[in-house]
């Protein structure tokens, strides 16, 4: 088995958490925020092109003292840039809420 597929049992479970940690791992070695959530939001894109049997549609709630002084704009490309190698292949979809 590659490192991209899972097996069926347990494997979408362990895919989807594979991604989630990973991105909360790079989130939290480089901006070092005071909060963060990752949230897995596959379940919202049923039937869509993208779901493809889900783990791959995140949504990111972070304050970081580094994203702070960045305009939003600013903010979200560093974030997406952690992110560029598994875009769009093992994460379809990232939404960024970036707190004061």
């Amino acid at each position: 088995m590659s490192g991209g597929e899972s097996s069926k049992e347990g494997g979408f479970i362990n895919k989807t958490m594979n991604i989630k940690q990973l991105i909360q791992t790079r989130l939290e070695e480089t901006l070092k925020p005071t909060y963060l959530e990752v949230i897995d939001e596959s379940d919202q894109h049923i039937g869509h092109a993208g779901y493809q049997g889900g783990g791959r549609h995140f949504a990111i709630v972070i304050s970081a003292d580094k994203l702070k002084d960045l305009s939003r704009i600013e903010a979200h490309r560093q974030v997406y840039a952690l992110f560029a190698d598994l875009m769009p292949n093992q994460i379809h979809a990232l939404k960024i809420k970036i707190r004061a």
